[in-house]
């Protein structure tokens, strides 16, 4: 007969706690969304090494980053409706390319969302202090402050934060918007860039396209949050999901497009002490309130960017313990559905690289977006093999779709990777290994322990055993008077330990004394050690007694003010911790509380 101790909350009432379509851009999406006030600066500064030619190739460079969005938000659709438990390129790589490769996704997706929490708290602090110079100082404090600020809402739960950062999210998209429709229909200065063409592609060069290309794609990281994080979206999460996924490539590839178009028009060049996006904002909407409107939108949301990834690692690492690859902590939700054990390690990984680098944004940048387009790769070569495996009704130009992702998220991981490798890329080639080998670890560890307790047999029936509660007694008082008659409750037999030490014959005579005036009917044991040790002699004194089960009750006074704990010897503690390490003892530490 089972009884039911508490009624589950139901699918509405945990509802409450998921996100909608529009939640989930706030929530999943700001990194994606932030990226464009780096992804076309990115192409800008390498375009800029070709002077006037090289800048007119800035338009097609973005136009060929936003079919690969095109073809990016397109498979990422898709596997939300493949894989609804979301773990996106993992989800995928597991599935369809194997344990290791699954591993390696998921290396790359946990490296990406640690470093795009520490990239974009230190791009908003950054332009924070560009503003308020007095800041600078004090820069990693605020680095430090602005995350444990995100990490705070974050524990609230997903949706909480999706609240709060919605309005942030709709003021900045906007603003990008307004700037983009005003600047295409002002008149643009007499001295234009050129576009590109086909006399200047040969000054460029292929390898310099290449690696403005692969800087641009910096634009794309974030992309796939929204399938990272699947479950938390409000029934039907599939479609939601999906909506989302849809919404996000839609208004990042405008606004990238548009902001491309502008840099053309208005002839934006790199200068110093002033970004690409500010530079376009003053030549559509003039140096006015405008302008500082998406100037401050801009920090804010750079600032807010950290929050895609408190909305994607902590799922990713719940399908990762789930799956025996990481701690099983990390699979413990909290009671608004938050995986509060992911955002924690989120947290101080990203606090640590924050430190490491004193808060400096461009230290970090170049890690970022490597780890990124392993992750793509592997979802898209996955997608292919699932059509391929499916095949359902149009699956040829699905994973035709799929493979041409592939292609291109590859050559862009190739590049991105060797273009960067000097700039501390090596980190992140080095990183990804080191995850993937401690990840198996877990795994080989977990399987091991899942042999010795028999996991998926069905073990004979329980049998009573003889059992033996022992209790340390140490003096005659109402604490021993409970221990042992909470031990009596417990055992077929009861005995009481006292340990005594050189040079304490005194006070064990007066034990002994006193326990004889009591009389408590329980066998009394005293043991001698010679080198003053606490717990090992009843460990020793354990070993005699083989072939019953032992319950060893430790009890402890609870005081009544966490200032008192001072004041206790710890006794217990060191008694508890040599019974579990060195006996199979079931150690049991009972509380007597001060102010009961």
């Amino acid at each position: 007969m089972t009884a039911i101790l508490s009624r589950p909350e139901t699918p509405r009432a945990a509802d409450r706690h998921r996100l909608s379509v529009v939640g989930g851009l706030a929530a999943l999406s700001l990194d994606a969304m932030a990226s464009v006030a780096y992804g076309p600066e990115a192409i800008v500064l390498v375009l800029a090494v070709a002077g006037g030619a090289g800048l007119g190739f800035t338009l097609p460079v973005t136009v060929a980053i936003a079919v690969l969005l095109a073809v990016l938000t397109l498979s990422y659709r898709q596997v939300i409706a493949a894989f609804p438990d979301g773990g996106g390129a993992y989800g995928v790589s597991r599935a369809h390319l194997g344990r290791r490769a699954s591993l390696v996704a998921a290396a790359a997706l946990i490296v990406d969302y640690v470093l795009n929490v520490a990239v974009s708290v230190a791009a908003g602090v950054a332009a924070l202090t560009s503003a308020f110079p007095s800041l600078l100082p004090g820069k990693l404090w605020l680095c430090l402050g602005v995350l444990a600020l995100i990490t705070g809402v974050n524990l609230r739960g997903i949706a909480e934060s999706a609240r709060m950062f919605v309005v942030p999210t709709a003021v900045f998209v906007g603003s990008i918007l307004t700037v983009v429709v005003v600047g295409l229909f002002r008149a643009a200065p007499a001295a234009a860039v050129s576009t590109g063409s086909a006399a200047n592609l040969q000054t460029v060069g292929i390898l310099l396209l290449l690696k403005a290309f692969a800087n641009g794609c910096a634009a794309l990281t974030g992309v796939e949050a929204i399938a990272n994080a699947v479950p938390s979206f409000r029934a039907p999460r599939v479609r939601r999901a999906q909506r989302a996924e849809v919404a996000l490539g839609g208004l990042l590839a405008v606004m990238l497009l548009g902001i491309a178009a502008l840099i053309g028009k208005f002839s934006i060049r790199p200068a110093d002490g002033a970004t690409v996006l500010s530079q376009v904002t003053a030549a559509s909407l003039g140096n006015g309130f405008g302008y500082y409107v998406v100037q401050f939108s801009t920090v804010v949301l750079l600032a807010l960017a950290a929050n895609t990834s408190f909305g994607g690692l902590p799922v990713l690492a719940q399908l990762l313990a789930k799956h025996h690859n990481l701690p099983h902590v990390f699979a413990l939700p909290a009671e608004r559905q938050v995986y509060r054990y992911g955002v924690g390690f989120l947290a101080l990984a990203s606090a640590l690289l924050l430190i490491l680098a004193n808060g400096d944004m461009n230290t970090l940048v170049p890690l970022f977006a490597i780890g990124v387009f392993v992750g793509f790769t592997l979802s898209q070569t996955g997608m292919v093999r699932h059509w391929f495996r499916t095949r359902p009704r149009g699956w040829r130009g699905k994973a035709a779709l799929n493979g041409f992702g592939a292609l291109l998220t590859g050559l862009a991981a190739i590049v991105v990777t060797t273009t960067k490798f000097g700039e501390g890329g090596w980190l992140i080639v080095v990183a990804l290994p080191v995850l993937v080998l401690l990840m198996e670890s877990v795994h080989r560890t977990y399987r091991r322990i899942g042999e010795r307790l028999e996991l998926g047999r069905i073990p004979p029936p329980p049998r009573p055993n003889r059992s033996l509660v022992v209790v340390p007694v140490h003096t005659v008082s109402r604490l021993t008077r409970d221990a042992l008659a909470a031990a009596l409750s417990l055992g077929d037999h009861v005995e009481a330990v006292h340990v005594t030490h050189p040079e304490e014959e005194a006070s064990a005579r007066e034990f002994v004394e006193a326990w004889e005036r009591w009389l408590p009917d329980v066998t009394l044991v005293q043991l001698h050690d010679e080198r003053r040790r606490l717990g090992e002699p009843i460990v020793e004194h354990l070993r005699r007694h083989d072939g019953c089960h032992v319950f060893v009750l430790v009890a402890e006074v609870e005081p009544e003010h966490v200032w008192q704990r001072v004041l206790q010897n710890r006794r217990g503690a060191v008694l508890a911790r040599a019974l579990r390490r060195r006996s199979d003892a079931v150690v049991c530490r009972m509380r007597f509380r001060i102010g009961a």
